[in-house]
């Protein structure tokens, strides 16, 4: 196939010159960085030999920051001050966040919540920063340079503001963010170009705090993705908490500070969830662990807990994701017989549960060539390597990615268009054109939504804006062209201009905070399960819409010309305009439709009166030879 030079806008890289890049992962449990070297794509160790830093940051008595294995130690001596699963933070709001599950103080701030350290109030990107601020020392070290520019990898689920709040930490960081790259696709990135794979694949990627699965189709060097799905609330802490939870009923707690008021001051909380992801992993390759845990005080929990108890500890979380995986072949209308191989990513995939559970739905077993831990960042870096204009020979091909979920507008009524639909190829550019609802209109204000169900209550409130300078003309008459540009990131910027004039406005979608933890899994399940409501209401808002347009152009009507209506005529008219009103205000779409087009047939006359006098109005004055010219 022909190649395609794919570079940054206003980059133009020297063929000649090979520039400094590399792919972070940067995830809930932990991050990494790799790059490409000699052709291949390799991650990068610390002076230690470890790949992984722990996603852990902590803020020193002497005003250092620990970030890592260092930060880790400290977690359950130090839990105030030392963030974990920072990730489950970005782009949230106070009341996205469950606060008794919190093992640090939050604090309610605008835009993003907040926690509370040692060295004031920290938002979650900051803490990202520190995170990939040491990623980034790591590679320049390693590569003897500065890095010209990365990729970071997001879940597949991350809406704008969580997309934009991880844009941001990067910037933070000082690191020129080229793409983020959805981390199902990083991953099928990375065993396409290792084993030149192609067909339908499905990518299981169930990391420390979020899990997400795409659907890909690998052609020719083009890897499409064709439908992802998930749930941005499930990862492997819920998989620790359950044993945390466990450990507690099975004690009652006794001596433990983990009531819910407390957690954020516990050091007990910490401690029980550094040994359950202790005990989880020790029982992904042993039948049987002891967990065991010192308390504050003298107090000390010790259970033995076996590979089957943890399994059916767990049960409903594993089949989540079975759910969520079955939904996303459906939206790909694809069966499972089709799918040609199955990817494992994340380091919660080396549950034996996890891959039982996949080999059992996909009739196969998943692939295992390169480490889950490590192939989302595998394939950051190949992706990285190309946007910084480093093309190596074979390197012709082409990467397609989608939104999650469909983007639109609210127009009259409460009702929803969409211009996006999910699941849509990205980068993309889609336009409809609008128009005012009433005469001398010079305003319109749009909101853009994002959603699956018909009305704007049912979806997610993005932003508002407004377009201004609009000439004044009758209803109807003017056009106002909508543009929505989903970039690369997947964020989203609107545009609206008015076509005559060419007045126009635009906004940079950057919602406050993001979808709460069950909103955006939730989202997809619900307009399934109120299709057939959502489709009522739609009609119902849509005869509103139509009646109200009708009494508002029939009562103008009436005040310019009612003088062309005799006394019967105007009371005729006038009982109708009452019904249709009645009807509006109703619940019955067929009797507006009804009410609707009665008062349409009962004003015909009036209507052709009205036209007659404007012709002649137009006429008067003028001969018949000035009309004929």
């Amino acid at each position: 196939m022909a190649l395609l030079q794919i570079s940054e806008p206003g980059q133009a890289p020297d063929p000649h010159q090979h520039r400094l890049a590399a792919g972070i992962d940067l995830g809930t449990t932990n991050s990494l960085v790799a790059t490409v070297r000699s052709g291949a794509s390799e991650v990068i160790e610390d002076e230690r030999g470890r790949a992984l830093l722990p996603s852990v940051v902590r803020y020193c008595p002497d005003g250092t920051v620990a970030v890592g294995a260092d930060a880790l130690a400290q977690a359950s001596t130090d839990p105030t001050n030392t963030v974990v699963s920072v990730k489950r933070l970005m782009g949230r709001g106070i009341n996205d966040v469950q606060i008794d599950r919190a093992a640090y103080g939050l604090v309610d701030a605008p835009g993003m919540v907040r926690l509370r350290t040692r060295a004031g109030d920290k938002s979650p990107v900051e803490v990202s920063a520190d995170i990939l601020r040491t990623l980034r020392q790591r590679a320049e070290a390693a590569l003897g340079g500065e890095l010209n520019g990365v990729v970071i990898t997001v879940p597949a689920y991350f809406d704008d503001a969580q997309r934009q709040a991880t844009r941001d930490a990067g910037r933070l960081a000082g690191l020129e963010v080229l793409r983020l790259l959805n981390e199902p696709t990083a991953a099928a990135l990375a065993y396409g170009l290792d084993n030149a794979a192609e067909g339908i694949y499905a990518v299981y990627d169930l990391g420390g705090g979020t899990f997400d699965v795409s659907i890909l189709r690998l052609t020719k060097g083009v890897f499409e993705v064709v439908a992802t799905g998930g749930d941005s609330a499930l990862g492997g802490d819920d998989f620790d908490r359950r044993i945390v939870e466990w450990a507690l009923r099975e004690t009652g707690s006794s001596g433990a500070n983990v009531e819910p008021g407390d957690w954020h001051e516990s050091g007990d909380w910490r401690a029980l969830l550094i040994e359950a992801r202790r005990a989880k992993e020790v029982l992904s390759r042993e039948p049987m662990t002891t967990f065991s845990v010192q308390l504050s005080g003298a107090t000390r929990v010790r259970l033995p807990l076996t590979a089957e108890r943890f399994e059916e500890l767990t049960a409903d979380l594993l089949a989540r994701t079975i759910n969520a995986t079955r939904q996303a072949l459906r939206d790909a209308r694809l069966r499972v017989d089709e799918v040609k191989g199955v990817v494992l990513v994340g380091g919660s995939t080396r549950m034996p549960q996890v891959r039982r559970a996949v080999a059992g739905f996909f009739g196969k077993e998943p692939l295992s060539g390169i480490d889950p831990d490590q192939v989302v960042a595998l394939g950051a870096a190949t992706q990285a390597n190309l946007l910084a204009g480093n093309r190596s020979a074979g390197d012709d091909w082409l990467l397609l990615d989608v939104i999650p979920l469909s983007l639109g507008i609210e127009t009259m009524g409460g009702l929803v268009e969409r211009i996006v639909y999910r699941n849509a190829a990205i980068p993309v550019s889609r336009a409809q054109e609008f128009t005012t609802f009433k005469d001398g209109q010079t305003a319109l204000a749009l909101h853009v939504v994002q959603g699956e169900r018909d009305l704007v209550e049912d979806c997610r409130s993005l932003a508002r804006f407004e377009l201004r300078g609009i000439p004044k003309m009758g209803a109807g008459a003017a056009r106002i062209r909508v543009t929505f540009q989903v970039d690369a990131d997947g964020l989203l910027s609107v545009t609206a201009a008015e076509l005559s004039s060419g007045v126009a406005a635009s906004v940079a979608v950057k919602p406050s905070y993001g979808l709460s933890d069950e909103e955006i899994g939730a989202m997809l399940q619900s307009a399934h399960d109120s299709a057939g409501t959502d489709a009522q209401a739609r009609a119902l808002r849509e005869q509103q819409v139509e009646a109200e347009r009708l009494l508002e152009a029939t009562n103008a009507a009436l005040a310019e010309d009612g003088a062309l209506l005799g006394a019967d005529e105007r009371t005729r008219i006038d009982q109708l305009l009452v019904k249709l009103a009645q009807a509006r205000g109703g619940a019955d779409a067929q009797a507006i439709r009804q009410a609707i087009s009665t008062l349409s047939i009962g004003t015909e006359g009036f209507a052709a009166r009205r036209m007659d006098r404007a012709v002649a109005r137009a006429l008067a004055g003028h001969g018949i030879n000035e009309i004929g010219s």
